[in-house]
């Protein structure tokens, strides 16, 4: 299927109203979602297959859950730096913006530059992208070594001030899975961690603390 018009379609005949009402109680902006599962979208997108220039199309529709098609089907050797611009720009929800980032972000050439670019920037969701970018770097990528995760680190302590619920989060879900990737990044992690608390910013103290707990029982650093 190749055809915005058939995709909206399929959209508009698999539109749930009682799940839409429940996307906004987990504060995704739903003012132009149809309300469909993830699962379904990821179901749907396979029939449509990858076609990263109709994810560029179906992205300008601005529909929450074409663009959510778009990020699945993109090819990420085809996605450019342009491309990644553009749409962290379009940005509105934590949803659209992790799936961006766990699905095709992380595996363009460019997701090293656009961590230490997004990071700067002042917007809720282009920062969240920096740290969810950590993140999925931190699970996927299993050839990477461990020294390329210690700029990461500065990023998360420099960033931890930033208390908006969708920065913070982040920032704990980039610490929490590098120091889940061994034992000595654990270590490193914790540490960073130990520093935060030492931070006058309440949203550190959150980030460490929750940290703390999940790397200390991963890696019995607490007995």
């Amino acid at each position: 299927m190749e055809n915005i018009e058939a995709i909206i379609s399929w959209l508009n005949e698999n539109k749930n109203e009682s799940f839409r009402i429940k996307m906004e109680r987990f504060a995704i902006k739903t003012d132009t979602a149809f309300g469909i599962r993830v699962p379904e979208l990821r179901s749907f997108a396979k029939l449509v297959g990858k076609n990263t220039e109709l994810a560029r199309e179906l992205w300008k529709t601005n529909y929450h859950e074409a663009r959510m098609i778009a990020v699945l089907i993109s090819k990420p050797n085809e996605l450019t730096e342009k491309d990644m611009d553009l749409w962290v720009n379009d940005f509105n929800s934590w949803d659209i913006c992790d799936q961006a980032c766990m699905n095709i972000y992380d595996k363009t050439p460019f997701a090293d530059k656009k961590i230490f670019e997004w990071s700067q920037r002042e917007e809720e969701y282009v920062r969240r992208a920096a740290f969810a970018l950590i993140a999925s770097i931190a699970v996927h990528d299993k050839k990477a070594k461990d020294e390329k995760f210690l700029p990461y680190l500065d990023l998360i302590e420099k960033y931890s001030y930033d208390n908006r619920n969708f920065v913070k989060k982040a920032v704990n879900w980039a610490l929490r899975q590098i120091g889940k990737r061994n034992r000595e990044l654990g270590i490193l992690a914790i540490e960073c961690s130990e520093r935060l608390l030492k931070q006058p910013h309440k949203s550190a103290h959150w980030i460490a603390k929750d940290a703390i707990k999940e790397l200390n029982n991963k890696w019995g650093l607490d007995n």
